[in-house]
C-alpha cells in the first residue's frame, strides 16, 4: 500500500521528532546531568538538572510532536537570553536587627465590627465580610468555629473565604499531628516534650469542633493515647489543664468511661484545683448520676478551692 505525500511527510515528522526526543534524553542522561552534578560537587540535585527532568521532557516531546520540541527550545532560548543574568544587589542592605513595632489600635474600626454569628443572623453582608477579614488578619487558629459557621452564610463570597481558610487550616493540622505523633514514638523513655506539645496542640484545635464526627473521634482517641504515654512516662507532666482538656474532649464524643478514668486521675493528682471538681460534675451530669453529682458538688462547697462565676452559678442552680 503506497503512502500519500501528506502521509509520508507526517510519518517523517514523527520519526524526526522521536529521534530528537531520544537524542535529547541520552544527552541529558549521560552528559548534561553528570556534568552539572560534578560542578555542584555533591550538592543536592536541583529540579531542572536531574535525570528525571530529561526523561519527562523527552516523553512530552514524543507525545506532543513538534510542539513539545519547540516549547522546550524556546524556553531554553529565553533562559539563555533573558533570565540567566543575576540580580545586582550591591545597593541592597539587609539588617538583622529585630524591630518590634507597636501599632495603635484602630478603635473606630473595632467599634464597628460585630461578631460573625450576629452578622449571619441578620444577613448583613457588609458586616459579615468585615468580621471575616478581621479574623483572617488575626489568629485564625482561635476562630475556627466562627469560620466554620460562616460556611452557611448566604453571601457566596464570605462562604468561599471561609471554606478556603478552613480547608487550609485543617490540612495543616492533620499534617502537623501526623508529624508530631511520629516523633512521639521516636522519643526516649525519659523524654516527654513531644507528648506535651502534641496534647496541647490537639486540644487547642479539637475544642473548636470543626471536624466531622468520625475524624473528631479519631483525633480525640489519638490524643488520649498520647496522654496515656505521657502519664506512664511522667504523671507530673499531666497538668490540670491537660487533664481538663482531655476529659472534656472525651465527653464530647461520648467516651464516658475513659473520661471517668481521667477525671479520677485528675482528682487524685490535683485535689485542690477547681477543674478536678468541674470535670467530675460535667461527667456525672452527662451520665445522670445524681448521687455522685451532688456528692461532688457538696465536696466543692466545703473545700477551699476558689470558684469562678460559671461554677458559682451552677452551685446556685442546684443548691
Amino acid at each position: 500500500m503506497m503512502l500519500t505525500k501528506e502521509e509520508s511527510v507526517f510519518l517523517l515528522i514523527l520519526v524526526l521528532n522521536a529521534v530528537a526526543a531520544l537524542v535529547y534524553f541520552f544527552y541529558g542522561l549521560f552528559i548534561a546531568a553528570p556534568v552539572k552534578t560534578l560542578k555542584r560537587k555533591g550538592e543536592t540535585e536541583i529540579l531542572r538538572d536531574n535525570r528525571r527532568t530529561y526523561l519527562i521532557r523527552s516523553v512530552v516531546m514524543v507525545l506532543c510532536p513538534v510542539v513539545g520540541v519547540l516549547f522546550f527550545f524556546v524556553s531554553h532560548l529565553l533562559y539563555l537570553t533573558i533570565f540567566r543574568f543575576g540580580v545586582n544587589l550591591e545597593d541592597v542592605t539587609f539588617k538583622k536587627d529585630r524591630v518590634e513595632t507597636q501599632v495603635k489600635a484602630n478603635e473606630e474600626v473595632e467599634r464597628n465590627v460585630i461578631p460573625v454569628e450576629e452578622a449571619i443572623a441578620v444577613n448583613d453582608k457588609k458586616s459579615l465580610r468585615t468580621a471575616m477579614m478581621s479574623i483572617i488578619r488575626g489568629e485564625t487558629q482561635e476562630s475556627l468555629a466562627s469560620i466554620a459557621l460562616a460556611l452557611d452564610a448566604e453571601d457566596s463570597e464570605t462562604a468561599h473565604y471561609a471554606a478556603s481558610i478552613l480547608s487550609d487550616k485543617l490540612n495543616e493540622f492533620r499534617m502537623d499531628v501526623r508529624k508530631m505523633y511520629t516523633e512521639v514514638w521516636k522519643e526516649d523513655s525519659g523524654q516527654t516534650e513531644c507528648e506535651e506539645k502534641l496534647i496541647d496542640y490537639m486540644d487547642n484545635t479539637l475544642k473548636e469542633k470543626v471536624f466531622t464526627n468520625l475524624e473528631q473521634n479519631g483525633f480525640v482517641r489519638m490524643m488520649e493515647e498520647t496522654a496515656e504515654i505521657l502519664y506512664s512516662k511522667d504523671a507530673s507532666a499531666m497538668t490540670g489543664k491537660r487533664y481538663e482538656g482531655l476529659c472534656l474532649r472525651l465527653m464530647e464524643i461520648g467516651e464516658f468511661e475513659s473520661a471517668r478514668k481521667w477525671c479520677l486521675r485528675l482528682a487524685k493528682q490535683f485535689p485542690g484545683e477547681l477543674c478536678s471538681y468541674t470535670c467530675r460534675l460535667k461527667l456525672y451530669f452527662s451520665l445522670k448520676d445524681r448521687a455522685a453529682f451532688f456528692e461532688t458538688l457538696n465536696a466543692l462547697k466545703k473545700s477551699d478551692v476558689v470558684i469562678d462565676s460559671e461554677t458559682l452559678e451552677m452551685i446556685r442552680i442546684f443548691s
